[in-house]
């Protein structure tokens, strides 16, 4: 009978679990309170399943038990309702039939229904094997049905409980779901569940307190002694803003969403009523000032985490104390340090700043006693004006900068703690500041200690196969704690409007001045952080090939130790923006600056004669090693001109001196192709009788192959064929590159022969991120500084078809290309064309270059 009820109350059900739902939602949108709309769905739900439960007509000793968060009693808006159906004994056919018209019935109401149908043995055989499912079960409640049973759940699930195993469990759980998430609550699109500092790292505190029998709420934590009042309110307050942050995505996105991702973070502030600030550059969206309050209150989260599970941990792992003193102030206790005194740094200031020179100098320290995480959390509001004047602090904040070990982890506890915002206030405020430039992942403060991290791994000889060239830098390099300091401040005047480099420049020097340091060293570090953008620019915009380039920029460096430093710190800086935007083509190009500009600093007469010749000797001893005759290269090589063989490298020189061999003279065009020499992709050459589309044509075939173009070099013989080289890139390549070479060599030769019309280029989505953050197009074209070509630079969203677009305006016009600067920074693209043509003399012609050419980068 029960399973043939069941049907008939399924649009009942539906409308009353529907009209309940909507009237909590709607209480919700105007009162705004979290805790009543979770508990209100959950009782909504918890009516509907019992009267579905009770109709299902299942064995008297059976149970319904809400399990995982809605077991919790917590029900979000669009959160799955995790049920068990718990048996007295296995099911019968008859009980197997019902069962299975109930969930059908679940499923038909609208639920997300996750459930399992489990005896207690079997509960307990599960919960031993999956953690899990144990972690489920300790937030089970009795929905309806048989409780003795439940109880009897309830009953061994306890005594079989071990909670030290547990601990370890459920930390080493959150630590491997913190590092998928980069191990930072700084994201710029942080899960407000998962992400570290989040929701889930207030469930695991009370987990294992509760597995623990510790404590069941904030409060009795607060009672037990594990936390201060105080700290018990902010996790609360904490959790209630989280809680609110969630429910509202859930509303706005109408799924189970709980990432704060771009497109949802403006109109999820506004539901808070937060509004932009300000005007221009020193414009704050709402977004930014929504996810500052959220990345404070992370950083709360963190910290107080650290702390309740140190104290719980100490309750189920009691060990005998080995006390060792360290200084007045401080004791080694089980190597974790700790302060003599509960009131230390109200006594004494100044060991706000020895701890973490102390834990720099003793590598055995494992961290802080929890007590003195909390002490230090509250005394970091001694740090004022007269703290930051005393000598003693400046000396301490300087020899953490100094220290050999240990400088990553003493700045990141410093700013998780919120003592380098406040002995640097410049740093505060950039702390969770949002970076919407479409490449940078990170908040500013957390891109700073990425960029801090990466100049330290340079120092670290386990990671010298990272990147050798820096490793084999900076160990020569004098002082060079120099360098954190520069990567420190590089990104520190951002948010501010204005020059953030320039910015960044006087608070260096600033602090340099207030630290007594050298008017030598404060030179080099206020060059770097003015400077910081700057060799990456000249790298990827400008030609290298060009001695004028060079030299001015060997001009801007000055000597080998500020370019050395300027490489240092430009590496580092593009590993910290986002792990998308560094590549093995960009890494060659600033490694080619340096070098080249090493050559000039060392006062190399004729410098650019000598790197021709050597470029050609280094090419003729490459094709010598293939067995070619001795005067094989005079063929081409009659035909190019000393701008090729600047822009070329002795390999690619070489290469494409055998791929041409017997074929200089081809009516049909040739197309050659291999791995990248340098890091992913591809390198192609094409060689063909020079026509006014052809970049564009070359352009087309790999937009409709999906290749991302990297870099471009165009060049005409002497004979009137162009000879091309493109560094290009696919997602896939990798996998079966051999055959992806043989067909572009195929295909696009078959498509340069072809002399049909050139397809309009389509316009390609633009990603979600360019969609939220979209950048004005811009185009600047003005005449180089001899006055012969001119500079085309282009800034626009990144999507598929741009460059083809770029092309075809290019073609119509009869512009001749020359050299392309492809500059892809994640979502954003920034190019530079060496250009030529007659009717960019003509200023009226000119403008309505310009005016397409716009056209063509927008969407």
């Amino acid at each position: 009978m029960g399973a043939a009820l069941l049907p008939s109350l399924r649009g009942a059900l539906r409308q009353r679990l529907k009209d309940e739902r909507a009237a909590h939602i709607a209480a919700f949108r105007a009162d705004g309170k979290p805790e009543k709309l979770l508990r209100g769905l959950r009782a909504a739900v918890d009516s509907v399943l019992t009267e579905a439960f009770r109709a299902a007509e299942l064995p008297p000793n059976t149970a319904l038990v809400g399990v995982g968060g809605y077991g919790r009693g917590e029900l979000f808006p669009y959160s799955d309702v995790d049920v068990l159906v718990l048996l007295g004994q296995p099911a019968d056919a008859l009980t197997e039939a019902r069962l299975e018209a109930l969930v059908q019935l679940l499923w038909d109401l609208g639920l997300e229904i996750g459930h399992s149908i489990r005896t207690v043995d079997e509960c307990l055989s599960e919960s031993r094997a999956d953690i899990t499912v144990q972690t489920s079960l300790l937030e089970a409640r009795l929905v309806d049905g048989d409780a003795a049973l439940f109880e009897e759940l309830r009953t061994r699930y306890q005594a079989a409980m071990n909670p030290q195993a547990y601990f370890v469990a459920k930390t080493t759980e959150m630590r491997l779901r913190h590092a998928k998430y980069e191990d930072t609550a700084f994201s710029l699109e942080p899960n407000c569940k998962e992400s570290p500092g989040g929701l889930r790292d207030l469930q695991v505190i009370l987990w294992v307190a509760k597995a623990a029998g510790l404590a069941w709420s904030w409060s009795e934590l607060a009672q037990r002694g594990l936390i201060t009042k105080t700290e018990a309110r902010q996790l609360m307050e904490k959790e209630r803003a989280f809680k609110d942050i969630r429910i509202r995505l859930h509303l706005y996105t109408n799924r189970r969403e709980d990432r704060l991702a771009f497109d949802v973070q403006t109109p999820i502030a506004e539901t808070f009523g937060l509004q932009a600030t300000g005007t221009g550059p020193n414009m704050r969206r709402a977004s930014e000032l929504l996810m500052q309050r959220y990345y404070w209150a992370a950083k709360t989260v963190t910290q107080l985490n650290k702390i309740l599970l140190q104290n719980i941990e100490a309750q189920l792992f009691p060990q005998p104390t080995v006390s060792t003193p360290i200084n007045e102030r401080f004791n080694d206790v089980n190597h974790f340090i700790d302060i003599t005194d509960d009131d230390t740094f109200e006594k004494t200031p100044t060991a706000i700043l020895e701890i973490f020179v102390l834990m720099t100098g003793r590598p055995e320290i494992k961290g802080m006693t929890a007590r003195t995480q909390r002490a230090l959390w509250h005394a970091r509001l001694l740090i004022d004006g007269a703290f930051r004047d005393n000598p003693v602090n400046k000396a301490n904040f300087l020899r953490i900068l100094q220290a050999p070990v240990g400088l990553v982890h003493a700045l990141r506890r410093m700013n998780d703690m919120g003592v380098l915002g406040r002995y640097l206030p410049t740093f505060r405020r950039i702390v969770g500041q949002m970076q919407h430039d479409l490449f940078h992942v990170y908040t500013v403060d957390q891109h700073i200690m990425m960029v801090v991290r990466n100049m330290r791994r340079f120092t670290m000889t386990e990671h010298a196969h990272e990147y050798p060239f820096c490793s084999q830098l900076i160990a020569n390099f004098p002082n060079r704690w120099l360098l954190f300091v520069a990567a420190l401040f590089h990104d520190i005047g951002k948010g501010r409007g204005g020059d953030h480099s320039h910015l960044g420049a006087l608070d260096a020097a600033q602090f340099c001045r207030d630290h007594g340091m050298s008017a030598e060293d404060t030179e080099l570090v206020t060059f770097l952080v003015e400077q910081h953008l700057s060799m990456s620019t000249v790298a990827q915009k400008q030609d290298l090939s060009d001695p004028d380039v060079v030299e001015a920029f060997a001009k801007l460096v000055k000597d080998e130790r500020h370019l050395t430093a300027l490489y240092l710190l430009t590496v580092a800086d593009i590993r910290g923006t986002s792990p998308k935007v560094w590549n093995a083509w960009k890494a060659k190009l600033l490694e080619d600056l340096y070098n080249v500009t090493l050559r000039v600093l060392g006062g190399e007469p004729h410098w650019a004669d000598s790197e021709l010749k050597n470029r050609q000797e280094e090419a003729l001893a490459t094709l010598r090693l293939h067995g070619l005759p001795r005067d094989a290269h005079e063929a081409l090589w009659q035909q190019l001109d000393v701008a090729y063989f600047l822009r070329h490298d002795a390999s690619d020189i070489a290469w494409q001196t055998r791929a041409l061999m017997g074929l200089l003279d081809s009516d049909n065009p040739v197309v050659r192709c291999r791995l990248a020499p340098a890091g992913e992709g591809l390198q192609v050459t094409v060689y063909a009788k020079d026509q006014p589309d052809l970049f564009a044509r070359i352009c087309c075939y790999f937009d409709r192959k999906n290749f991302s173009i990297l870099d471009a070099k165009i060049h005409t013989t002497k004979n009137g064929y162009a000879l091309d080289t493109f560094m290009v890139t696919e997602q896939n390549f990798a996998r079966n590159y051999r055959d992806i070479i043989s067909l572009i060599e195929h295909e696009l030769a078959e498509a340069l022969r072809s002399q049909g019309p050139l397809p309009p280029p389509t316009k390609g989505r633009l990603s979600r991120l360019s969609r939220t953050f979209p950048l004005t197009p811009t185009v600047d074209l003005r005449p180089d500084e001899r006055g012969q070509y001119y500079l085309l630079s282009v800034a626009a969203n990144d999507r598929t078809g741009l460059l083809y677009s770029i092309a075809t305006v290019l073609t119509r016009y009869r512009v001749n290309l020359h050299t392309a600067k492809i500059m892809t920074l994640g979502e954003r693209v920034e190019d530079v064309f060496l250009v030529d043509g007659a009717v960019l003399n003509n200023p009226r012609v000119q403008l309505q270059f310009e005016t397409d050419m716009l056209d063509a980068l927008k969407i």
